[in-house]
């Protein structure tokens, strides 16, 4: 078995980091070229005004056909996009700027920021990374379940940390099980296949865990503040958790028995060499450390209180929602003690390591599905479609099918941004419950699975080298035809019921 694939992100050569520097500043001068390019795309589409609305309308055209270019082209780096409707806005007339700034005040905002607090005291005290390894322990050493464990465990912690977070967690301790498997097994196919399966697993079992919570990946978050702005009311935590996890957990089964059963088994059998790296890296970690169980403790706080607020609310005591736990949860971190040297659970210095850009970019994003919806573009937009005429359960298949397919090559927070406000005005305009369409356009979103660039996850799996791009599209064009059927159904039969 050749020991380059090995090598992986985290091993990156002097020579490679070197290239990497060149072409960065070989593309720097095309990605300002592509900017210039953005800016004339949106000046044509306000003075050509080929669609004939009135002046103020063609201002958040033009201004969403620019932010649209450089998010889709990635011309300059996403939240710093977000920022631009804090001046455009004001400048041009479409919204003062303290109507603006008011997006990036979401409470919706708030929810993620408490949820990625959490997230970084887990990750601060290595609890995510002793619970995978236990759960690849305990369901066994032959390649089949050392594969089944790796997605149990990787979809789990997706669900509360970030999906790119969570690959690059579990990235080391893949290869370092794949490279004890490539010095065990003679069987090479069988190698080759296990190699490439728990790669692909890692990534795309990020992908589906994180659809599960709403704070599991930014796409739910995004969708959530749209919804919040437009109608003052928060999706709540426990019910999207009631449809979306049993829909994560079937995604997660299928993606196993698609790898494993189907389209590459592996053969391999239990072995006492495999069993014992794992044992290894779990005895490094050693006993349970007191910031450990204090993290864990104000992680199942956190949950439960997200599942029973409604129950706590009834009592008349106090009035909670879920972004009042997540800030809660997420300040409280810096006052409990960790029991080492006198310092919190976190400092304040960890924060540095927070996604700021992401929380900017929902900010940015519900700032301009304002815009749009009150210029009465996205009213226009959705009686066009709903003139068509569509069977409501194919609608709803067919809005899965394209945000799928689409955030292929698209990033998925941009995507969610850009689409939330169109399938709700279709929604209204064909007299249904916006959510029946919006959901499943946001869960589709984070299910890409063909192609490398697809999400984060994709590229690192992608970058370890065990994986070939035929492979990658082979299993991802299965689970997104899974992906489409199952979040259609689900949506169909279970948000009708779960959501009034």
């Amino acid at each position: 078995m050749p020991d380059a694939p090995s090598v992986g992100i985290a091993f990156e050569t002097d020579r490679i980091r070197s290239l990497v520097e060149q072409t960065l500043k070989n593309i720097q001068l095309s990605k300002q070229l592509v900017a210039l390019i953005c800016v004339a795309l949106a000046l044509a589409t306000f003075f050509l005004n080929p669609l004939g609305i009135k002046p103020e309308a063609a201002k958040v055209i033009a201004i969403a056909v620019l932010m649209i270019g450089l998010w889709v082209t990635e011309a300059m780096p996403m939240p710093a996009v977000a920022l631009l409707p804090l001046v455009l806005f004001p400048l041009v007339g479409v919204a003062p700027i303290d109507v603006t700034a008011s997006s990036y005040a979401n409470p919706v905002v708030f929810l993620f920021m408490g949820g990625f607090m959490l997230g970084l005291a887990i990750e601060k005290w290595n609890l995510h990374r002793r619970i995978a390894l236990n759960i690849v322990r305990a369901t066994g050493t032959s390649g089949d379940r050392i594969i089944l464990g790796f997605i149990i465990a990787t979809g789990l912690i997706s669900m509360w940390l970030s999906n790119t977070a969570t690959t690059m967690m579990m990235f080391p301790i893949a290869l370092s099980v794949v490279k004890v498997i490539g010095e065990n097994h003679s069987n090479k196919q069988g190698v080759s296949h296990f190699a490439m399966s728990i790669m692909i697993a890692i990534a795309l079992a990020s992908n589906f865990g994180g659809i599960a919570t709403l704070i599991g990946t930014p796409p739910n978050v995004a969708y959530a503040g749209f919804i919040n702005k437009k109608y003052g009311t928060t999706i709540p935590f426990a019910d999207w958790f009631l449809v979306c996890a049993p829909l994560s957990g079937l995604l997660l089964y299928f993606l196993y028995l698609v790898m494993v059963k189907w389209l590459y088994p592996n053969g391999m059998k239990s072995d006492e060499t495999t069993q014992g790296v794992i044992n290894r890296e779990i005895t490094a970690l050693g006993a349970y450390t007191t910031p450990e169980k204090r993290v864990f403790a104000v992680f199942l706080c956190t949950a439960t209180l997200w599942m029973t607020k409604d129950l706590v609310n009834r009592l008349g005591l106090v009035k909670l929602d879920d972004n009042m736990i997540a800030i809660l949860a997420g300040t409280s971190l810096f006052i409990i003690p960790s029991g080492q040297a006198d310092k919190p659970l976190l400092d304040w210095a960890d924060t540095k390591n927070m996604a700021w850009g992401i929380l900017l970019l929902f900010g940015g994003g519900i700032a301009l599905a304002g815009a749009l919806e009150k210029a009465g573009l996205i009213e226009q937009l959705g009686q066009w479609f709903a003139g068509f005429g569509l069977n409501p359960l194919l609608l709803i298949f067919l809005v899965t099918l394209v945000s799928l397919f689409i955030s292929e090559v698209m990033s998925n927070v941009a995507q969610v941004i850009v689409f939330a406000p169109v399938v709700t005005g279709l929604a209204e305009a064909m007299h249904m419950n916006p959510l029946l369409l919006g959901i499943p356009m946001t869960l589709a979103a984070s299910c890409a699975s063909m192609l490398p660039m697809g999400t984060p996850p994709n590229a690192i799996a992608f970058s370890s080298g065990y994986i070939k791009l035929k492979d990658m599209t082979r299993v991802g064009f299965v689970m997104n035809i899974i992906s489409v059927i199952l979040i259609t159904l689900f949506c169909w039969l279970l948000l009708p019921v779960v959501f009034e």
